[in-house]
């Protein structure tokens, strides 16, 4: 960036863009000045930027220790006990402190009770970030008829026009769920002529008439929370199960009203609880006007005042933040939900550094460092209560901080938050943590993690992507590893994910943070979603991320079927499931030999999931996105996609399972057909018209060929320096 473009505060240079953002937008709702403001961020860069770069650099030498001891002692490897006693020896592993609970105050419901399932969104793009945060709310009926999972049989095809037969299918599955979730004693929701509020005690309640001349209540009379219009016709009704509320629609001169008998047009599913608004993984901010676009959009989210405008069609529609939603509750008096999700942002990890502000030297800071500052001073109105639509409503301002490795780190983390505390005039622990358990050293050393910010953590999520990466990496001397769809079943995998929520519930999570699991990364299989994804609530855990907000109703449905509170006192009363030395235990091909069509296989698998991915990365700007994998199956994709992928094909080109002829045949190979995939996109820039000189090309081969060198196998180094390529090539 051309230093004119440079704002000097104090000894820091800010580009233009980031500079105007927070003079003009962020901090004139803080009462924080702006010199106030740098001159606090370029204390906590001098007093906490030596430790950062210290800690990365303990990261890099832990590396060459593990290297150097699975080249000189491949035996110990595989002998646990020995594992475990090189990685004490080196202090990878760690004892954890006696006291591990945590105790975090101001903690809003969506985190520490609700079980329900959470997005995670792309916060740099308006539109997708609104849907996000208005994705509380979603209609079972639409969810189900625009899916598979109610199969397209003969005469159940989707088509241009509303299908009959198909919707009789919708309500007819929908009254199945409500009959599960909120049953009625005596009778189907789908045999109801009538529901009306009997308002003859003290208490309303939910009763509900058929032809029988008999008046049919809940099964659990506590169920019925409130309803909308009058009582003795009611337009809507809203039930309560397991923590999450349902509302039931009625219309009957609605054109699907009108197919039930009691007119019951829609059935709408509380269905995102919280949403990650994403800084990181899902995001290209390789830049200052990168970030300020990601720095406007939350602030936008946070102030309530966010708009995009989408088309539709000969329709311009203005998407903005919803409104709460008003009933007129079971005691009578008004009652309010909310509208929207709780948001959570997530910033970057401590590795990366941004030109966006240089130091006193003219080096580019730790952009984790700007993250917090901005983001929470983005949020700073919003805690006070001076906007129209909350987000927290207990105070408290929610940061999800990825790829940490160990307590250390994480202790970083919270002195950095306090610092950001101190200079936004926040009360102490204003702002809570997410910890991401995505890196071999957090995984094996989680309590002492946790206890290193027990009065903050509000979070702990497994993440299969990022931590088989990181797995990877780590033990890359060590020899080939076997396939990747494999490692979903190693034995460290399977212990990850019950070590995650044992020792989540060990510390005191249950009731006051989140225990949240991985993405599903099918968002057109929706069946198979409905059918799998149950197994998150029954591991225990009080979340799962999903990929759009039509799964997050239909996974909302599971929440349902299983109380998570429940489940967790299950899993307290039992001896943990995991142990350490499962967690050890390596997934390499050892004494099995690959075929050569297996490795085929899964070479061009590999190299077709990353060019599919980066070329909208480099040439587009575009974080996460459905990509289509061989077979034209799209996946939701992101930078931990990215991760496991390349270094999956890193090391088996470092163990010469495939050559760098090999690979560069497969890629040009694979680039021909990612093309192909593309070709109805006017703004894609074809890989296979010119290899050379194809930027996005040129750098997905780059992040296998040098997977090895990356530090911890992260893909961001790379994909910056080609995406700013890319940029410059453009302007």
């Amino acid at each position: 960036m051309n230093m004119s473009h440079y704002v000097r505060v104090g000894g820091l240079q800010i580009a233009q863009s980031l500079h105007h953002l927070l003079e003009q937008a962020i901090l004139p709702a803080t009462g924080v000045t702006v010199a106030e403001f740098w001159r606090g961020l370029e204390q906590t860069i001098e007093q906490l930027g030596g430790r950062n770069r210290s800690l990365l650099k303990r990261r890099n030498e832990m590396q060459l220790r593990i290297d150097q001891w699975v080249r000189d002692k491949p035996d110990e490897l595989f002998d646990a006990a020995r594992h475990e006693a090189f990685l004490r020896s080196i202090d990878y592993l760690v004892e954890a402190p006696d006291d591990c609970s945590i105790d975090p105050r101001n903690v809003d419901p969506e985190i520490a009770r609700i079980a329900g399932p959470q997005l995670v969104v792309p916060v740099d793009n308006a539109r997708y970030a609104l849907n996000a945060a208005n994705a509380r709310w979603g209609s079972l009926y639409d969810a189900l008829y625009g899916t598979d999972v109610i199969a397209e049989l003969p005469g159940l095809e989707r088509g241009a026009q509303y299908n009959p037969i198909r919707g009789y299918e919708v309500v007819a599955t929908a009254m199945l769920f409500l009959d599960q979730a909120v049953p009625l004693d005596g009778i189907s929701h789908g045999n109801v002529d009538r529901y009306e509020i009997d308002a003859s005690e003290d208490a309303l309640r939910l009763v509900a008439m058929n032809s029988d001349g008999g008046q049919h209540p809940l099964s659990r009379p506590e169920g019925f929370r409130g309803f909308r219009a009058e009582a003795s016709s009611p337009a809507a009704i809203l039930l309560e199960n397991n923590g999450l509320h349902i509302e039931i629609s009625i219309d009957p001169a609605h054109h699907i009203g009108m197919n039930h008998s009691a007119g019951v047009c829609d059935v709408i599913l509380e269905a995102a609880i919280s949403t990650i608004q994403d800084c990181e993984d899902s995001v290209t901010a390789v830049d200052a006007q990168d970030k300020s676009q990601v720095y406007a959009n939350w602030h936008g989210l946070m102030q309530g005042t966010l708009e995009t405008t989408v088309s539709k069609g000969d329709q311009s529609i203005v998407r903005r933040l919803n409104p709460d939603r008003l009933y007129r509750g079971a005691d009578g008096k008004e009652l309010k939900l909310p509208g929207r999700c709780l948001l959570l942002v997530r910033n970057v990890g401590m590795h990366m550094y941004t030109n966006a502000v240089l130091d006193a030297r003219g080096e580019p800071i730790p952009e984790g460092f700007l993250d917090a500052f901005v983001t929470v001073a983005a949020a700073h109105r919003n805690v006070t209560g001076n906007t129209a639509l909350r987000n927290s409503r207990t105070g408290s301002i929610y940061v999800v901080k990825p790829k940490q490795h160990g307590p250390e780190e994480v202790a970083l983390t919270v002195e950095l938050f306090s610092r950001v505390e101190d200079v936004l005039g926040l009360e102490n622990n204003t702002v809570k943590l997410g910890i991401m358990d995505e890196e071999r050293r957090t995984t094996l050393n989680l309590k002492a993690c946790i206890a290193a910010a027990k009065e903050r953590v509000i979070f702990i999520n497994t993440g299969f992507l990022d931590r088989t990466g990181d797995e990877i990496h780590t033990l890359m001397e060590a020899g080939p590893f076997i396939p990747k769809q494999e490692i979903k079943q190693a034995k460290w995998m399977l212990a990850y994910e019950d070590w995650n929520v044992d020792t989540g519930l060990a510390c005191g999570l249950s009731g006051r943070a989140q225990i949240g699991k991985g993405m599903w990364a099918m968002p057109e299989d929706m069946a198979a979603m409905v059918n799998q994804k149950i197994e998150h609530p029954r591991a225990g855990a009080n979340t799962a991320w999903v990929p759009s907000p039509t799964a997050a109703t239909l996974h909302a449905m599971h929440y349902h079927s299983v109380s998570v509170a429940a489940r967790q006192e299950e899993l307290m009363a039992q001896p943990p499931r995991a142990v350490l030395a499962d967690l050890l235990a390596p997934c390499l091909l050892g004494e099995r030999h690959l075929t050569v069509q297996e490795v085929t296989t899964e070479v061009r698998n590999n190299a077709q999931s990353i060019l599919g991915y980066v070329v909208c990365w480099i040439d587009q700007g575009v974080g996460c996105s459905k990509v289509p994998d061989i077979n034209d199956l799209s996946l939701m994709e992101d930078r931990a996609t990215l991760r496991i992928s390349s270094q999956h094909l890193g090391n088996w080109l470092r163990h010469g399972l495939v050559s760098r002829d090999e690979l560069l045949s497969r890629f040009k190979e694979m680039a021909v057909i990612v093309d192909r995939q593309n070709a109805g996109d006017q703004t894609y820039r074809p890989m296979a018209a010119d290899f050379d000189n194809s930027n996005a090309f040129q750098a997905a081969l780059h992040l296998v060929v040098d997977a090895t060198k990356q530090p911890n196998g992260y893909t961001e180094f790379i994909l910056n320096e080609w995406r700013r390529k890319a940029k410059r090539k453009r302007n």
